[in-house]
């Protein structure tokens, strides 16, 4: 950051009084910009022993699958957001069970928050952000081929709970080499 949003006058990145980061302020109006975590919130949605994933058609990641997912827009709710997430990339009608997942990945300053959700109908269609969307079992998972990390846990803890009939809620960080740092 440069300029202040609020004045024009350039910033300079110093400690603000009672604060111990780090932050841009500027000199003029005093205005401190904060600069926190983006969240991303989405779906795992499932219709029987089947889940949603969607092919990608933006980058990062493009032609890759991935769970529908976004980042939440200020107003939102994590529910209202992972709602419109799945409409806008999947055209999918869900319920949301309950929040699945969270992933803390301090390196690109982003926190994943996944719900299970179930599909109320199998009338999805690829959204704009998507190539296709389609139904896979856990056999059908193209593994090699999920766009990020935090939906392979997301995938992984699923089936692995879905045997098991037990639903617990897990989190975990991820680190710079895209290895599960810390986790249940």
């Amino acid at each position: 950051m440069k300029y202040c949003s609020q004045c024009g006058h350039a910033v300079e990145q110093r400690v603000p009084e009672g604060d111990n980061l780090p932050r841009h302020v500027c000199p003029a109006c005093e205005t401190i910009h904060y600069h926190n975590p983006k969240i991303v919130t989405g779906c795992l949605p499932v219709w029987e022993d089947r889940v949603l994933l969607c092919r990608r058609a933006i980058e990062p990641q493009y032609g890759l699958w991935t769970l529908p997912a976004g980042f939440m827009e200020n107003g939102e709710t994590v529910e209202q957001a992972a709602l419109r997430e799945s409409w806008e990339e999947a055209r999918a009608n869900v319920h949301i069970d309950g929040l699945y997942t969270l992933y803390s990945l301090p390196h690109i300053n982003q926190v994943y928050m996944l719900f299970r959700a179930q599909l109320q109908d199998q009338n999805f269609a690829a959204g704009p952000e998507s190539l296709e969307v389609a139904l896979f079992t856990e056999t059908e998972i193209p593994w090699q081929q999920l766009a990020f990390r935090t939906i392979v846990e997301t995938l992984r803890h699923y089936f692995a709970d879905r045997r098991s009939g037990n639903f617990p809620f897990h989190m975990g960080t991820i680190d710079r080499s895209n290895r599960l740092a810390a986790g249940s």
